[in-house]
Order: C-alpha cells, then structure tokens, then sequence
C-alpha cells in the first residue's frame, strides 16, 4: 500500500475497526447432514433474482486483480482473471453447482457418460445440436482432438502448465454423427468430468503457435453468452459483450467490463462508481456496512471516529483543531461514505482453506512425532474464530486436505490425528526427546530449527525491526505487545498465499529455514515457561508470513498460533517478508519451519490434489522434485491411494479412497487445515445473481440490475 501524505484509508483505518457492531450480523448456520460430505457452512450469496425481474442491458464493472497475461487457462501465467473470461465466452461440458459437484452444462451437453469399461474407459458425448462456435462452426469432435493433443503432454512445443487427465487419453474419434464425440483413454481414469472444461476452438489449441501466443492477448472464436469485444491494457480492462451467435438464454446484461483495481483502492473505486462488483477486504466491508447504517445522516455512526479515537475522549478530540490535510481527508471520508450507501456486502465462503505448513524436510519438524505435537497443540476451533466469528461467518474448522463441507469427497477426517490435547503434545515432545530445562549451549550457537542453520537475511526482511522478526517465548515477552504495536485487521478475500503458481518441479534444498536464539540467550530453564531443548538447542521453529496488503489477519491467526505452542514449550520466531518474495524465496525453496498459506478446493481431488501431497522424490540433479508439496512430507501410501482413486470409476468408492488418503496425510501432519477463507463481495444493492458465488460457477447470462421496483430473494445476510 502507498502512503502519500495523509491517504484515506490511513486517516479512516480505525473508523471501520472501531465500529464493532459494524460486521455484527447474525452468524450463518452451519448445515447438517446425515451425509458425511455434508452441505456447505455457508451459502452463496448473490441477491438471486428471475430472469423477469432482471432489465435487459446495462453494463456491470467488475473489479479485478489486473488485465490477465493470457486468456488461455491452460498456461501457467493464467490468472482469477482469466478464469472469469473463460467461463464467460467459452464452453465448458461441466460446471460446478452450489454444493462444488461438477454438473452437465445443458447449453452444450445433451449427455455425457462411461459407455464401455472394457477393454477400454470409453467416454461419450452428446452435444447440443445448436452449440456453434462464434464464427457459426459447430462445435465438434475437431475441437475435442485438437484440445488433447495440445495439452497430452506428448508434444514439447506446446507451452503448457498442466495436462493431468489429457495424458490418459488414447484417441477421440466423431461417433454416429457430427454431434457425437468418442473419448478412449488408455487407462481408466475417475475425474474425467473436468476435461474439456473450458474447451477452446481448434484454432487455439490446433498448432504450438497457435496455442502459445494466439490466445494470449485475443480470444477471436468464442462460444458463450459473451465474447471478447476489446482487452485494453492502456485503461486495463477487459470488456465482454453479447454473443450474437449464442444459442442459449440470451444475456441480461449488453457488457461486462473487467476493471483492474487494486484491492486497496477498490472502496473508493466503488464510491466514485468506477466498479459496481468487487471482493474487498474486511475493512473496506465494515465500511459499507457503517455507510448502510448511516442513512439519513452526513456524519459517522456514534463509537466511531474518523480521527481514530474513541468516543469516550470525544471531548478532547473537538477541542483539538484538525491539521488542513486531515480536514481534507475527512471530507473525502464522508463523500465516500454517502456514495457506499449504494452497496451492499456479500458474505460467503470462498472455496479454498487456510492451512498451517510444516516443513518436515529438515530440523525438528523432520520428526513426525514433533510435528504432531505442534497440531495437537493447537485449538482450530479458536483460530478460525480468529478470521471468520467477525464477519459473522461459521467459525467451523476444516476436516480436511482434500475437499470441504458439501463436497462429494468431504469428511472430517482431523480425528486420524486428534484434537488439541496439550498433555498429549508434551507427551508427544517428551519422547522426541525435547525437555523443560535442557542444558543450551553458549553463546553464538544455533537453536534446533532446520538443522539449526541460518539462511542469509533477504532484502525484505527488517534488521531486527518489528516489522522483521519477533520471538514468542523469549525473556516473557507477549506475543500481544507486537499485534498492539502493528495492529491487524481480518482474513482479505485477496491475500490467497497460493501456493499453485509455483509447481516446485526441482527446488534445491537451500540454506536453513530454521528459527535461531539470538546471541547471548540463556537456557530455557524458566520453569514459569518450560521451553523445550536437545542437544543443547532450545526447540525454536521460524515462522514465516507475508507481509503486504491483506495479510493482517495471518498475522493474527500466527499470533494465536505462537501462544498455544509457547504452552508446550515451542518457541516461535515470526519473520515478515515481502509478498513477492514469500512464496518463492521462503515457501517453494523450502526456507521456513512453519507458515500459513491456502489452497483452492477441487471437484476432483484425486488429480488435482495428488502434487500438493504426492512424496518428493530426488532427481538426477540433486535436487528434490517436490511438485507443489512444499512441506515435503508424503507417503508412498498416500501416493498409491491418489493413484487408485484416479483410476477407480464407480464415483462412491473413489470418494472413499480420497478420504482414505486424506486420513493418512492428517496422520503424518504435515499441514494442518485450519478453516475456510471469507469471501467478501461489494456490489450494488441493485445488482442480482451476482455476488459471493461460494463453490458455484457464475451464470454470466442471468447478472444484471434489477428492474424498477423489483427486489431479490431473499439472501443469506443483510447488513
């Protein structure tokens, strides 16, 4: 975030925080069922409205991060962005629903199904007979082909980020007639429902240029209820307007217009009517929910000041003249405010879990039974309250790696594990060896954190400042006088920590990402705090995190997370570093002992989960091919369970093998799933079918403002 002169949002900060009745809404409930996958914690919330309530025409703005590299999804550039265009203009043979259980799309599928298992998995498709292509070609088995030999990964020219799935398939062929497709593959495969999903045109997909660079910057064949009208890099937008050629409901909307802006800048984008649809951080949703609390008035709700200061000192704050440029904020605050009223906040739950990463490549956390103390020390319960009980969301702590609440290969398998017990986890420290009191070597030695070796201190690491590194447990200091100092705010819709841009192929195993005593600390002999030591080191992880905008809440939830293992004498060492360099100087190349980053959740866990837990095996370099489990911790039993659950077509026992696996990576705690991230929507009140989408895939034909004196149904939340 910059800061020039006195910003809006550095004057008003405390305003939104001080308010706390602000985001007091009634908590959605969580939804029980006698089905272990159960039904999503929280609804999605999106002002759902019919078709005949909906104008036609108008255009929506809808904020995004930045104009998207590419619009081919398939490249490992591909962005939330490009994902918004492609389930907009292209087809898609399957689509998510409310619950996150892939459904036939009906605009482009008669039917898809298993038509033969023997000798050989073979997948038909029946399509609609209207489906064409912008261009007026029908969509067909050319497409198809065409998609499959870019992406099987058997041809190197092809620039492509992933080909899970492709890979198994052995020809496609037209079946009775032009409308049919003929999928073989070579070997059975589970998730076969998330290919084709989006399908590009055979022009795309068709030569190695073609895929490479022709649709990176255009998309000029298209096949949904919008096409790509102009991506402006100048004005960064993306604009997206009527399909002539679409053949299924026709769009409400004339134009969707992709706006980048930043997510710092996004309320005063919503105020000045630059956007009328964006994810927004928790700040900027106290906000509009203050602004909407506000009607009929100019001024801030009584308990909050936009100085900062509370209303008991009231007095003393009128007395005290305002500097010009405070002045000057103030009435831009309030300008701001009375143009929020036009908003409202959209409350769900996004599809991805924030989970705590251990490092068990090195250090303690290399002992399985260390890394199980650090999980049965901690309360999750208690650390998703942290982010989600203020936005009046289900603090309810996520029971899996693999899918969440509602998913068909949902289940809460923590017990493998167990829950928080500290005794168990001392029990647990005890027989690894680390005791209250062990005699610490002197000055100048390491403490037990990756081998007790120091990585050489990055530019985005502080010199020993606050904003660098702080330890909890040393010298009695609390955790809680940094987070008074720096303060923290809650979970940002935005800060994902996304570990899925970085595939990790060959990460070389790099200096130490251990936590050290600093110079001249004594043994931990405090009986009063009865931190651990072996071998002469005290037990002391480095704990890793982001620092930029949106990461306030992980921050929080790592404060929490360092006073529950300062009880079973673990001392934590938090370090802050840049976001740049989070994910690919700390979290990829192994440099850390604990941190906090999410993962999205699938329909197919069973591909798409396999490289974030799949064992690292060494390469001929020296190297570890750790694919995208960056805490290097797996089994060959979790391996062979993902590989069944691929190749197993009857949908319940594949389920049954996902979980199985699942309750083995909880058992060899390597991460912990700590609870599902908040997402937070801003859109205009007469804005419909749009919003917080939880699990679904957006229906773009059916957004659009609601005609005069129309209303909604009713949503999940109201502020």
């Amino acid at each position: 975030m910059s800061h020039d002169g006195v910003r809006l949002r550095a004057v008003m900060r405390s305003v939104v925080f001080l308010t706390a009745g602000a985001l007091a809404v009634p908590t959605l409930a969580s939804c029980g069922s006698d089905d272990e996958s159960g039904k999503p914690l929280a609804a999605q919330d999106i002002a759902p409205a019919g078709r005949d309530l909906v104008a036609d025409g108008g255009t929506l703005r809808w904020a995004v991060d930045d104009v998207p590299e590419t619009l081919n999804t398939f490249q490992s550039d591909a962005d939330d962005a490009t994902t918004r265009v492609a389930q907009a203009v292209l087809p898609a043979m399957f689509r998510l629903d409310a619950q996150g259980r892939p459904q036939r799309d009906a605009d482009y599928l008669e039917s898809a199904k298993v038509v033969d298992t023997e000798p050989k998995q073979v997948v038909l498709y029946k399509l609609d007979q209207q489906a064409v292509w912008s261009d007026g070609r029908e969509i067909g088995a050319a497409d198809f082909a065409a998609q499959w030999r870019a992406l099987s990964g058997k041809d190197s020219a092809y620039w492509t980020a992933r080909n899970a799935g492709y890979d198994r398939i052995e020809k496609i062929e037209r079946g009775a007639n032009n409308l049919e497709v003929k999928v073989t593959f070579s070997r059975p495969y589970a998730d076969w429902k998330a290919l084709f999903s989006p399908l590009y045109p055979k022009d795309v997909m068709g030569t190695p240029d073609a895929f490479n660079d022709g649709a990176r910057r255009k998309l000029k064949v298209t096949a949904g209820a919008f096409s790509v009208q102009k991506v402006d890099r100048k004005d960064k937008e993306i604009v997206l307007g009527r399909n002539p050629h679409w053949w299924g409901r026709p769009a409400k909307l004339s134009q969707i217009v992709l706006a980048a802006v930043p997510l710092d800048k996004r309320a005063a984008a919503l105020a000045d009517g630059s956007v009328d649809l964006a994810e927004i951080d928790p700040a900027d949703a106290s906000r509009i929910a203050l602004a909407g609390r506000a009607k009929g008035t100019s001024t801030p709700l009584q308990g909050a000041s936009p100085t900062g200061r509370d209303e008991n000192k009231n007095e003393s704050r009128q007395k005290k003249k305002l500097s010009k440029k405070e002045r000057k904020a103030l009435a831009k605050f309030l300008r701001q405010q009375d143009a929020l009223r036009a908003f409202t906040v959209r409350r769900s739950l996004e599809p991805a879990y924030t989970q705590l990463a251990l490092n068990g490549s090195e250090g303690p956390l290399a002992d399985e039974r260390v890394r199980r103390a650090v999980a049965r020390a901690l309360d999750r319960t208690e650390l998703a309250k942290v982010v989600l009980k203020p936005l009046g969301l289900p603090a309810v702590p996520v029971g899996s790696h693999l899918a969440l609440s509602g998913q068909a290969a949902y289940a809460d398998n923590s017990g493998a594990l167990g829950g928080q017990d500290t005794t168990e986890a001392q029990a647990l420290l005890a027989d690894a060896g680390w005791v209250p009191g062990g005699p610490v070597k002197d000055k100048g030695e390491k403490a037990a954190g990756s081998e007790g070796k120091k990585s050489k201190k990055t530019d985005d690491e502080s010199e020993g400042g606050s904003d660098g590194q702080y330890i909890v447990g040393e010298d009695n200091k609390d955790p809680q006088d940094h987070t008074k100092k720096h303060g923290h705010g809650d979970e940002s819709s935005k800060h994902l920590a996304d570990g899925k841009q970085y595939d990790g192929r060959k990460v070389k195993q790099g200096g130490a990402p251990g936590a050290y005593a600093p110079k001249g600390t004594a043994a931990p002999a405090d009986a009063k705090t009865g931190l651990l030591a072996k071998d002469g080191k005290p037990l002391a992880l480095r704990f890793v995190l982001p620092s930029g905008t949106g990461s306030e809440s992980l921050g929080a939830v790592a404060d929490s997370i360092s006073r529950m293992l300062e009880k079973v004498g673990i001392r934590t060492e938090i370090t802050k570093v840049s976001d740049d360099s989070y994910f690919k100087d700390h979290i990829a190349s192994g440099q850390y002992d604990l941190a906090l980053y999410s993962w999205p959740a699938s329909a197919f866990p069973a591909t798409d989960a396999r490289p974030i837990f799949a064992k690292p095996v060494p390469a001929a370099d020296g190297s570890l091919n750790v694919e995208q489990n960056y805490t290097r911790v797996g089994t060959d039993q979790v391996d062979q369970l993902f590989d069944q659950a691929a190749s197993t077509l009857d949908e319940d026992e594949s389920a049954s093998l996902v979980r199985k696996a699942d309750a083995r990576i909880w058992a060899a705690a390597g991460s912990i799933p700590l609870y599902q991230r908040p997402q937070l929507t801003a859109a205009r009140r007469s804005l419909a079918n749009a919003g917080s989408f939880g699990f679904q895939t957006p229906l773009y034909e059916d957004m659009g403002f609601l005609k005069k004196g129309a209303a909604p149904s009713a949503s999940p939340t109201k502020d």
